[in-house]
């Protein structure tokens, strides 16, 4: 497929639709259920597509599974595990907004770890979209942080992000493998992490029987995170970096929060505040500031010496 700003636009809507799915079935099936559904059923779905490129990697992956599949416990399982959970305690419109921060929470792990050094622009841009997910994780009142009455939905949520977070800058020591491979095997670590935490902590793995009479809409949300989410999303957002180069594909990740947010309302009938438009303004100008400050840097970085 040769459309690289459909896919663009495909990848952060799927990706958009994980919460409101997590939303949907609230009551019918337990978070963690509906996460081991999803991991060992998109290893299952991704594998037969992937044979090929398994038997091409498999000296690289032979030596290396451990990391390759602790990509999928931080990556996948952690991060959607406190996001399921997170989304029982806060409304969607909340999860998708607080999302937002990933932008920022990379930049500023990235520069602390990583020593890639910031502008005073991009420092700026950092802060004020911080302050947007806080005073959309506050319900308005940042003030409330002092007092420690954080709802502890958002709470997950935002932990969630910096899980992501790590396993973002950890991809930087990704084994060389087609991505393809790397998915079977992280979505493998993934899928038994998800079957862990079930037994652990939600109940056991026997609570899996549930989706033996799961409603149509249980299953259509299972069906969908199992699939879009899960592997469209990666293999459309790639493609589109391979088309168009990644500095002009990676603002599309700002759509997440956008995607999610207007599910959010369109699905499941919740209301924007104040606020949200609040945090919104501040989150879209922070993360604008933010990435032409870094535009501008690299312009000047690639500009021949006078």
């Amino acid at each position: 497929m040769d459309q690289p700003y459909l896919l663009l636009a495909l990848a952060p809507l799927f990706w958009g639709g994980n919460v409101v799915a997590a939303k949907l079935v609230i009551g019918e099936l337990d978070p963690l259920v509906l996460l081991a559904a999803r991991c060992v059923g998109a290893t299952l779905f991704i594998t037969p597509f992937a044979w090929p490129y398994l038997a091409k990697d498999w000296p690289v992956i032979r030596r290396t599974w451990p990391l390759l599949m602790a990509y999928g416990l931080v990556g996948y399982a952690l991060y959607n595990a406190l996001l399921y959970i997170g989304v029982h305690y806060t409304t969607g419109v909340n999860s998708s907004i607080e999302q937002a921060s990933l932008p920022m929470l990379i930049m500023t792990a990235n520069f602390i770890i990583f020593r890639i050094r910031a502008t005073p622009l991009q420092i700026v841009g950092v802060l004020v979209a911080l302050y947007g997910v806080v005073l959309t994780a506050t319900h308005g009142d940042p003030t409330t942080l002092f007092a420690l009455e954080l709802n502890i939905g958002d709470g997950l949520v935002l932990l969630a992000c910096l899980t992501y977070t790590a396993y973002t800058l950890a991809l930087k020591y990704r084994p060389k493998i087609e991505l393809m491979s790397f998915m079977v095997v992280a979505f493998s670590g993934a899928a038994i992490s998800a079957l862990l935490m079930l037994q652990l902590f939600g109940g056991g793995i026997g609570r899996m029987s549930a989706l033996a009479d799961a409603s149509p809409l249980s299953w259509g949300a299972i069906v969908f995170v199992m699939i879009f989410p899960s592997m469209f999303s990666q293999l459309f957002y790639a493609r589109g970096v391979e088309l168009v180069g990644a500095n002009r594909a990676a603002p599309s990740h700002n759509l997440i929060p956008v995607y999610g947010l207007l599910l959010s309302v369109l699905i499941l009938k919740e209301r924007l505040e104040l606020y949200h438009y609040a945090a919104i303004a501040m989150i879209v100008g922070g993360i604008f500031l933010a990435e032409w400050a870094a535009r501008r840097k690299r312009t000047k970085a690639s500009s021949p010496a006078q």
